[in-house]
């Protein structure tokens, strides 16, 4: 254990609220800017899908090549025991994540978070002891993100969907309305490039506007008839600074320059505090989901709009065409019952940390090409204790070596390591760097990185007043006999060698109340892992732990 250090923080909290006006105000200048029609395509009928795209963002469409093949997605729930299967593959990661709850009006549709981005260790990854090693942010969480529910009536359970209306809410035989899933989430530097990696470059963070749809019937446990062509499409979007998607972010059209930061990428350095905004605007001849961020150490800002006049798309559940598509907040509020109908657990206003997707290596085999690359399959090193379990793990591809260029397109990778995303969708093992007490312990880097420190978020009169911690942890434990039904047999942490899983801390940082996550215990640690309670037949299949108040330091 690290000492903790105390440190001041640069960064005003009440500039949220500022921000968020601005944010507005800009919305309909910025949505001219960001106004292009990328489809050039008679929509009668609607767009068909390209040779390559990200139909499914788990790289498993039989029609469709991926454009990435590592795209963290949300994790569905399934009728096999209530886990779900793509094509054949079980799909799994981890989400830990706090979902924030009021029932104020305008408090599902907007919202406002502060954070400030962690510090990286002065010295690079080692990979000799693990519990022990110098690890980097993009080692632990592959994906922080921030998200939000939005309609989408051609998504699970396929019904129609009014925007900004709690009317969407599955209630009694009503299953909900259909639904996206948005992810803003943050890649941090270190392992590029990011068309088939982790990062946008070594030195800087960089985010994208995610959006899941699930193309199936029916919700929570009756999810049904899944068109296997396009069983998870994604519409995915880099924030720009002037608006403008460097590619098609819909899953028919996307291609190379969708996933290729472009000079107006918005970047940010690590330490900077961040302002990000998520709200509904108004563009060319409706609204749609906006992100806004802005740096305010840089003073720059950027952001994405979730229109179709940006080339965003819904997806046909049958033919699996496209039609242009401005995807809107789902709900009014965010009240308890307000939720993803087809996630494992209660998602919609939440701060979450992806992890299960890096394992670090001394040595790799296996090469294979794809996509004009060449990665490996297979990690040797401490990290790796025992052989593969083909029923969990098959490999843990894609893996690069240290120093890889990838060609000459990016920057040398910092460590040997896997992202366990290619044919694991997550580490069913529990074996990689995030499952291992790494994670920052102090408010300075030392041989592990500082934390995210995030202030309580904003909307429409004041902050949240509920939270609730949820991990969907308990999808991915197969190794333990878990039930996603009951609950018999899931614990935390999961069973592996690092025995460890990060968790949520509040505590006074200087003169502001922050939410930490990973090993801190400088303030109040909810028990720990205790925080995510337990699985039982009304968790939707997740650890949740109940709904409590908010605290404030």
């Amino acid at each position: 254990m690290h000492k903790i250090r105390r440190t001041k923080l640069r960064w005003i909290y009440p500039v949220a609220a500022v921000m968020l006006t601005v944010g507005l105000a800009s919305a309909a200048a910025g949505t001219t800017a960001s106004a292009i029609a990328r489809v050039g395509a008679d929509v009668t009928g609607g767009i068909p899908p390209n040779a390559t795209g990200e139909l499914d963002c788990n790289g498993l469409s039989p029609v469709q090549h991926p454009v990435k093949v590592t795209l963290p997605c949300k994790d569905p729930r399934g009728n096999h025991y209530g886990r779900f299967y793509d094509n054949g593959h079980y799909l799994g990661h981890d989400e830990p994540s706090i979902r924030f709850i009021s029932g104020r009006h305008g408090s599902g549709s907007s919202v406002t978070f502060v954070e400030r981005l962690p510090v990286e260790p002065t010295q690079p990854p080692t990979v000799s002891s693990p519990g022990h090693d110098v690890t980097h942010t993009f080692e632990l969480t592959v994906a922080p993100w921030f998200s939000i529910d939005v309609c989408d009536p051609n998504s699970a359970p396929i019904a129609p969907c009014t925007p900004e209306s709690d009317s969407n809410a599955a209630n009694g035989s009503f299953q909900g309305a259909g639904a996206g899933f948005v992810e803003l989430q943050f890649y941090a530097p270190g392992a590029a490039p990011f068309i088939d990696n982790i990062s946008c470059d070594n030195t800087h963070w960089c985010s994208a506007l995610n959006i899941d749809s699930l193309e199936c019937s029916g919700s929570g446990l009756n999810v049904t008839n899944c068109n296997p062509n396009c069983i998870e499409p994604v519409n995915f979007a880099f924030v720009q600074t002037n608006g403008v998607p460097p590619g098609p972010p819909s899953p028919q059209l996307s291609d190379n320059t969708t996933f290729t930061p472009d000079r107006n990428t918005l970047l940010m350095n690590p330490g900077d505090t961040i302002v990000v905004s998520m709200f509904d605007a108004p563009t060319v001849g409706g609204h749609a989901l906006e992100v806004r961020e802005t740096d305010l150490n840089t003073r720059t800002s950027g952001f994405m709009i979730a229109s179709a006049a940006n080339g965003f798309m819904n997806t046909d559940p049958v033919t699996c065409a496209g039609t242009p598509f401005s995807f809107q907040p789902e709900f009014d509020t965010a009240s308890a019952g307000n939720f993803l109908p087809w996630g494992v657990g209660p998602y919609m206003i939440n701060d979450q940390f992806e992890i299960g997707h890096f394992e670090p290596c001394t040595s790799l085999s296996g090469p294979q090409t794809g996509g004009g690359d060449t990665f490996f399959t297979n990690c040797a090193g401490p990290y790796e204790q025992a052989a593969e379990d083909p029923n969990l793990e098959p490999n843990d591809a894609p893996c690069y070596p240290a120093g890889d260029t990838h060609g000459g397109t990016a920057p040398p990778n910092l460590v040997t390591g896997c992202e366990v995303t290619l044919n694991a969708t997550g580490d069913l093992e529990y074996d990689g760097t995030p499952y291992y007490p790494d994670w920052p312990d102090s408010l300075v880097p030392g041989p592990f990185p500082g934390p995210f420190l995030q202030a309580q978020p904003i909307t429409a009169g004041g902050r949240y007043p509920k939270i609730q911690f949820v991990t969907d942890a308990s999808a991915t434990e197969q190794n333990t006999g878990c039930s996603v039904l009951t609950g018999q047999n899931c614990i935390l942490p999961p069973k592996g060698p690092g025995n460890f899983y990060p968790y949520f801390t509040q505590a006074r940082v200087g003169l502001f109340c922050v939410w930490e996550f990973g090993n801190m215990t400088n303030g109040n640690t909810f028990g720990g892992d205790q925080q995510y309670g337990s699985v039982t037949p009304t968790t939707i299949g997740a650890f949740a732990g109940p709904v409590i108040p908010n605290p404030n330091c």
